[in-house]
């Protein structure tokens, strides 16, 4: 068996190997949520962590004569949380409590009964570094599909807190996520029964 150097090492990883802190969320609100496009720009710049999404294929057992077959059960997907940085316009935050307080009112426990009013796409895309634009190449680009705001977790206050930005995690339920692909290259994935 040959060992391999350094050298080998390097020519296998491609561009130097993907950067977790080059990433662009777009969220789409809807129009319950009252927010234009300056808002929608504003959380691209101020998601500051999020997750290229995940996905479990569960399995069940079947006995047969002393042993078990594994068989594959359905597709399932985690939550997805991101955590945006607050300023003191307080656009974002405010949004995403219209939207949640659209889905389910906080004095009265009502709210839109139509699923296409507060569920929406968002695209989470990684960049390269080695774009040729000021954003960077798109090397991977995710759809996450039929989305909302589950969870928005509080905004900590504290005395003892200094030189620090507020920021507060939103957590999203969704139906699915599909691979959109990356700028040069085909759609990997269809997306049944939505365009």
């Amino acid at each position: 068996m040959a060992i391999l150097g350094v050298d080998d090492f390097k020519a296998r990883l491609k561009g130097g190997g993907a950067r977790a802190n080059l990433f662009k969320v777009t969220l789409n609100f809807p129009a319950a949520a009252g927010a234009g496009s300056d808002v929608i720009e504003k959380a691209s710049f101020l998601c500051k962590t999020a997750q290229l999404p995940g996905s479990t294929v569960g399995s069940f057992d079947v006995n047969f004569r002393g042993r078990v077959l594994k068989l594959p059960a359905e597709r399932t997907f985690d939550n997805w949380t991101i955590t945006i940085l607050n300023d003191t316009d307080f656009a974002i935050r405010n949004a995403m409590e219209r939207w949640s307080n659209s889905i389910a009112g906080h004095a009265f426990n009502t709210g839109t009964l139509d699923p296409a009013s507060y569920q929406q796409d968002l695209i989470i895309e990684q960049l390269d570094r080695d774009g040729t634009s000021d954003e960077g190449k798109v090397i991977k680009r995710i759809n996450i599909v039929g989305a909302y705001p589950a969870t928005i977790s509080p905004i900590e206050l504290s005395y003892d807190t200094t030189g620090e930005i507020e920021t507060f995690d939103v957590e999203w339920a969704y139906q699915y996520w599909t691979d959109l692909g990356a700028d040069d290259a085909p759609t990997t994935d269809q997306k049944p029964g939505r365009g």
